[in-house]
């Protein structure tokens, strides 16, 4: 994987306290950042993935083989 810098415009006393928090938890604002953003990146993909698995499973089910549907109060008892 290659990296690449980013630069970006943060409010002076906003950037001091982040750095303090970080070396407080042991960490970066650096790696804070870069971790947030691969996380932020990757929800997209997450999303699409389940809705995928979410699809096939429907399309494997049995439940409806018979052709029943279900009514709406069926489908909101509780």
């Amino acid at each position: 994987m290659r990296m690449t810098n980013l630069t970006i415009a943060v409010d002076e006393q906003v950037l001091r306290d982040a750095r303090m928090r970080a070396l407080q938890e042991g960490t970066s604002v650096n790696a804070l950042l870069r971790s947030y953003l691969e996380n932020y990146a990757g929800q997209d993909q997450k999303c699409q993935r389940a809705t995928r698995r979410m699809l096939e499973l429907a399309q494997d089910s049995t439940a409806a083989s018979d052709g029943r549907r279900w009514s709406r109060d069926e489908l909101h008892e509780r």
